[in-house]
């Protein structure tokens, strides 16, 4: 009888963590822990000036934001442990903790697919990666926070990359058409292709959720790849297409849903990358330095989603002015050495070239979800 409990077990996939486990979130309401980091912000205007912006979390959030983080694990295996990282940590601190402003954030730790199994395929290589494993980890902490802390509560996903890609497959195994859609304020899935049927909003993998068109529309998608507007996505690209024939990538501009051009609301790093810290960038012609981690250049980057050679994407701008105190570029590439990887696009920063608005998106959207409740 033991013997066939435990193959009944295993069977039912009892390797999954235990996300009644604190230590198994990465995030969570009410805890010093990767998303209280500190997010202060040096704010550079066009004529030099500067003043810090402290942050300010919300002290009695109506709803929650359930996060998947992207590909970061530099674990030397093909999928990641559950012992975080500081570079779990600092991508928690640089994609989503600001979100704290409107919602209680929720952040697994899964066994993910490595950087370093990235790495490897990149390569050449084939290392023995188990994505199921890593989307059965996001369901059973999805499956727990459900049981245990929703209560009825709006809730907005947010994924990027990896994480984005999770959250696709569990939208629409688990929310679209389920009870669960009822909970649903709108999912992020940025830095992946979400597909939609060529000019159509609303198909492709997901039947009834849509890409979000309004600022004040709940229950839809935002999902976008950033690529340089001087530098649109090459024949080779592994964002911003379809993955069959009639279907495209989904295009929002959280800066204008409606469409058009706008300038954006990033909060940048001010210094190194999504994986590793780093000297601050020079962000003003004078080169004086930045203590924060975070930098906000006001009307220096515009976004718009662009239809172009196959490609659906989000073109970013950078409005150099010669006249203007500020740097004319800002970092952003995926580089191999000194050699841009132009078909990775901005993906290092796809989520923080528009934070600011995501994170005002959260609180609009909450409030038109609230309002259909």
């Amino acid at each position: 009888m033991m013997i066939l409990a435990l193959a009944l077990a295993m069977a039912a996939g009892s390797d999954t963590p235990d996300y009644r486990n604190s230590a198994n979130w990465l995030c969570r309401p009410g805890r010093q822990d990767a998303c209280a980091a500190d997010l202060s912000t040096t704010v550079v205007n066009a004529d030099g000036a500067r003043r810090v912006e402290p942050f300010k979390a919300a002290r009695a959030p109506q709803f929650d934001c359930f996060y998947v983080y992207p590909t970061i694990s530099l674990d030397p295996t093909p999928n990641s442990d559950m012992i975080p990282g500081p570079e779990e940590k600092r991508v928690a601190q640089f994609q989503v903790a600001r979100f704290g402003a409107n919602c209680r954030v929720f952040a697994p730790v899964y066994r993910q697919v490595t950087l370093t199994a990235l790495r490897s395929l990149m390569g050449g290589g084939a290392p023995a990666i188990d994505r199921d494993m890593a989307y059965r980890d996001v369901k059973a902490a999805w499956d727990d926070y459900m049981a245990h802390d929703n209560k009825g509560r709006g809730v907005v996903l947010i994924g990027h990359s990896q994480g984005s890609l999770i959250l696709t497959q569990l939208v629409a195994r688990e929310i679209d058409g389920k009870p669960a859609q009822k909970q649903l304020v709108s999912a992020m899935l940025i830095g992946s292709s979400v597909p939609v049927p060529i000019g159509k909003d609303v198909g492709g993998i997901f039947p009834t959720i849509p890409l979000c068109r309004s600022a004040d529309q709940a229950g839809c998608v935002v999902t976008y790849a950033s690529f340089r507007a001087d530098s649109p996505p090459p024949a080779g690209s592994r964002f911003a297409r379809g993955d069959r024939p009639g279907v495209e990538a989904g295009c929002t501009n959280p800066a204008a849903l409606g469409g058009g051009r706008a300038v954006a609301h990033a909060y940048l790093n001010a210094g190194g990358n999504m994986l590793i810290p780093g000297p601050a960038e020079a962000w003003s012609k004078d080169g004086a330095p930045v203590a924060t981690p975070f930098v906000s250049v006001p009307g220096l980057i515009s976004t718009e989603c662009v239809d172009r050679d196959g490609f659906n994407y989000l073109a970013v701008t950078v409005n150099a002015d010669p006249a203007d105190a500020r740097t004319d570029t800002i970092p952003g590439d995926v580089k191999v050495g000194n050699a841009i990887l132009k078909d990775w696009g901005l993906h290092l920063i796809d989520m923080n070239l528009a934070q600011g608005d995501l994170v005002d998106l959260t609180a609009r959207q909450y409030r038109a979800w609230a309002k259909k409740r």
